[in-house]
């Protein structure tokens, strides 16, 4: 159950799409496989399988879990560096603790994001606090990588620090769902987080049977990927199930539903939905680095192995390891 939510929706501001407002049609679902990622803890990538040109200036998206660790099991990620983009990281149930080589961090639990904004480099950890190591206990959540353009590839490193109770949150006219906006707008309704490339971000939960018809942006693409629950998109009603991403034409509107009978461990319909405006601009990525070309990968690499990325704190006695997405 997510964190962030409240008693009775219909005391929030609701949003719908313009009556005249052109439905965005599927022209696909796809399902993601499942991996690993980090020291050991289970993914599914998100985007896989999906045409670029429908992603951008999105890269990747792994939903982590959900599951439930036993006492030992929680697993993070070593110390690794990125460079050109942005990681989102969300949490939905759990607790993670970030560290980057630029100051930024902290830890983040039951509905926070971090937003690292990497630009020029730096080298970040993100790992279970030893508290959960022990206990063991639920975990789940997403992270996200956005894009920068060419111009703001080399800008300085920041981190932003979004507070569930932060987010903006939102209905629709019967109160059926509840729309959290961590990034970007919704009908006018903006979200905390601050992004270089215009995006939106939102996670939202329908009750059984409940429909959403969000304004969207034109100049937007738009993407649906369920975390939990089944339903349906679009108009025409295509099913779309817990770890399948619908992908939208254009349009000014999307549409989403939710099945009347979910799962029993699932009472709602959990989905993501994602906008943003294309960069069009060439991309060239290997591992945890996104460039506009080959030669400025290269360029990444070495800067990473010449320490130029910026280096571990000492208080934590570890040594480098090798690059990771």
């Amino acid at each position: 159950m997510p964190a962030v939510t409240v008693e009775n929706p219909l005391t929030l501001p609701r949003v719908t799409a313009p009556a005249d407002a052109v439905a965005r049609p599927v022209l696909a679902v796809t399902t993601a496989p499942s991996g690993f990622e980090g020291e050991g803890f289970p993914v599914r990538r998100a985007f896989a399988g999906i045409n670029y040109r429908h992603l951008d200036p999105f890269i990747m998206m792994d939903q982590m879990g959900e599951v439930e660790y036993a006492p030992g099991e929680p697993k993070g990620t070593p110390w690794h560096p990125h460079r050109g983009f942005e990681t989102v990281t969300y949490i939905i149930d759990g607790i993670f603790d970030h560290q980057d080589s630029n100051g930024g961090g902290g830890t983040i639990t039951n509905g926070d994001t971090q937003w690292m904004t990497a630009g020029s480099g730096l080298l970040h950890i993100e790992a279970p606090p030893e508290s959960l190591v022990m206990s063991g206990g639920l975990f789940h959540g997403l992270q996200l990588w956005v894009n920068l353009p060419a111009k703001d590839k080399m800008m300085a490193p920041r981190y932003q620090d979004i507070r569930g109770g932060n987010v903006q949150l939102l209905t629709t006219p019967d109160g059926g769902a509840l729309l959290r906006v961590i990034a970007g707008e919704l009908d006018g309704h903006a979200g905390p987080g601050i992004t270089h490339t215009p995006i939106t971000m939102i996670h939202a939960t329908l009750a059984p049977g409940a429909e959403i018809t969000l304004p969207w942006r034109e100049d937007f693409n738009g993407l649906a990927y369920v975390l939990a629950g089944r339903g349906a998109v679009g108009a025409e009603r295509r099913p779309i199930h817990l770890g399948q991403t619908a992908v939208f034409g254009n349009g000014g509107s999307l549409t989403v539903r939710a099945d009347e009978k979910q799962d029993s461990h699932t009472p709602d319909l959990e989905v993501v939905l994602l906008g943003g405006q294309p960069i069009r601009e060439p991309m060239a990525h290997y591992g945890p680095f996104v460039m506009n070309t080959k030669d400025e990968l290269m360029q990444a690499f070495e800067d990473f192995q010449k320490g130029r990325l910026g280096t571990i704190p000492a208080v934590h006695g570890m040594t480098e390891s090798g690059p990771r997405g």
